[in-house]
């Protein structure tokens, strides 16, 4: 991470001048109605950060008059100069006089950045440098990367580099057509990608109104693909629309109501740096809310395994983490019952901890569904998917998919039963702990002046469930071991991405690329988790 090389310093009129905190991997959401300042407010952010920034306009041109690359690269370092020149002018917050050659440099950076790669492997095999050729093949391919981001961002479209370096589109799998010929949405969703991640290293990324051609349920998920891509950079994103804050709540929020103008120039604007999780005024609600609005709480962070998976089966719901169970059900339960917001359809998800099918149920009709596994792992290294995957890793490397299944699952008995106490004990930790939470004292047994005891035999808690576990080794029931326990704290994971031949991170970008290449997979996840399915209809 770079240090004290973003600057974004405004002058506020109810906090004086205020020094906005900048760092890599995060973004900053400046959220305010029309007529608020944001247009100046993000052009003096970029006059302070020109040399390591790049800007996306909110008028920005998203039609293009061709698909190929018609500069040559002399003609490309002419129009950045002056393009960086121009968006340091003021007259740059409404006018663009290089609309034209910044949609052809986005199409020439894509088109160059995938030929660079390709020549880096090219050029390591002709070097008999295969070592170097795999590691240059393991960055994707931006292209590989502009058909991830757009298939999770909801656009069934392909992009495809064909014949004279020209870029084509196909619609599930249709004959392929120029990317010029795509719908406004389409070519913006392309642009954007493809201005973000053919970014140079480290730099500030200013995006003015990202929503504009896009419906809301594609600019959320493509920003969340893009920050987790381009994660060594900032993004600074002006938006009127309050939702996409909303949708990233590891992000910060500059609320901005209102400025002050002498002449033509801003003097200060009435602004707040607040956090993800402080409730946003009224006012400002009234002035920029969206439409209706569907919210899955889950457990985990923003950067866990849990977000990214449940986003990709259910695409259209905008997945929020919240923590543990009891965040997300106050989550819940707060947003049910909060008639100024009635506008969130919200459900949670949870871990099921063990619970009873009464308690399960109970969960159900306030609009929460359990996980029947002890954690997300469990989804990722489900058996039929390390499955799957086999099949993908033979194709590339022409192994036994067979053999590498039995490579990637010979070990896992041998390893989980070297943690058989700690783990059942930690999930009998679970079931006690949710067993004293349902069993605590109401208002009328207090009132009642009763005793309350609860007491547990917990070496009978804990032999039962090692039995239990000896059970299921004894039947080689592998399923059964992999969902019931907390897998990850032990070596089994990294037994089975090894005996792939790939890391963890290898694996589950491949688990989230099948879900996203194959429908029948996102429908066998939404099978395991039928009662979730069943709720969001």
């Amino acid at each position: 991470m770079t240090d004290n090389k973003y600057r974004f310093s405004i002058q506020t009129s109810n906090n004086g001048n205020v020094n906005i905190p900048l760092t890599e991997g995060n973004a900053l959401f400046v959220l305010g109605a029309n007529g608020v300042g944001k247009s100046t407010l993000m052009h003096n952010l970029f006059t302070q950060n020109s040399n390591h920034a790049k800007r996306i306009l909110a008028h920005r041109q998203t039609w293009f008059t061709d698909n190929a690359m018609n500069m040559t690269a002399s003609q490309k370092k002419d129009y950045e100069n002056a393009i960086n020149s121009t968006n340091s002018q003021i007259f740059s917050r409404w006018k663009d006089d290089y609309s034209q050659q910044r949609t052809s440099l986005s199409i020439f950076n894509l088109i160059n950045s995938e030929n660079i790669r390709a020549r880096k492997i090219a050029s390591a095999v002709d070097g008999n440098n295969i070592e170097l050729a795999q590691e240059h093949s393991r960055n994707q391919a931006p292209i590989q990367a502009i058909n991830e981001l757009l298939a999770v961002s909801n656009i069934p479209i392909a992009i495809i580099l064909g014949k004279d370096e020209q870029l084509f589109a196909s619609k599930n799998g249709c004959e392929p057509y120029s990317v010029a010929e795509l719908s406004d949405g389409e070519r913006n969703a392309l642009l954007i990608g493809a201005d973000v991640l053919t970014t140079e290293p480290n730099s500030l990324i200013i995006l003015d109104e990202p929503e504009r051609h896009l419906h809301r349920s594609i600019i959320s998920p493509l920003l969340t693909t893009l920050f987790r891509k381009r994660n060594d950079c900032v993004f600074v994103i002006s938006t009127h629309d309050i939702h996409l804050p909303i949708d990233h709540p590891e992000a910060s929020i500059l609320l901005v109501r209102g400025c002050q103008w002498q002449g033509k120039n801003i003097q200060n604007w009435d602004a707040d740096l607040i956090s993800a999780d402080t409730s946003i005024p009224e006012t400002v609600k009234r002035d920029i809310l969206g439409s209706k609005r569907e919210l899955l709480f889950v457990e985990g962070q923003s950067t866990s395994l849990d977000r990214q998976i449940y986003q990709l089966i259910y695409p259209n719901v905008s997945v929020i983490p919240q923590g543990n169970c009891g965040q997300v059900e106050r989550a819940v339960d707060g947003i049910k019952g909060t008639e100024s917001i009635h506008w969130i359809g919200a459900y949670g998800l949870i871990d099921s901890d063990d619970r009873t099918d009464e308690q399960l149920q109970g969960l159900l009709t306030k609009g929460i569904a359990a996980v029947p596994f002890y954690s997300v792992e469990a989804l990722y290294y489900h058996l039929n998917i390390v499955e799957k995957i086999a099949l993908k890793v033979s194709v590339l490397t022409g192994q036994e998919a067979s053999i590498l299944f039995q490579n990637a699952t010979a070990n896992i008995i041998q390893d989980i039963m070297q943690h058989k106490e700690r783990l059942c004990s930690k999930l009998c930790e679970k079931r006690l702990r949710n067993e004293v939470m349902s069993s605590l004292p109401k208002h009328s047994d207090i009132q009642a002046r009763k005793n309350y005891n609860l007491t547990f035999d917990l070496n009978q808690v804990l032999q039962n469930e090692e039995n239990h576990f000896d059970r299921l080794v004894a039947e080689s029931n592998l399923m059964g071991l992999l969902t019931r326990y907390p897998i990850r704290e032990t070596q089994v994971l990294n037994r089975i991405v090894s005996g792939l031949g790939l890391t963890r991170e290898q694996y589950e970008n491949a688990v989230r690329k099948l879900i996203i290449d194959e429908p029948d997979i996102r429908d066998f996840y939404r099978t395991l988790l039928q009662p979730l399915t069943n709720l969001i209809g």
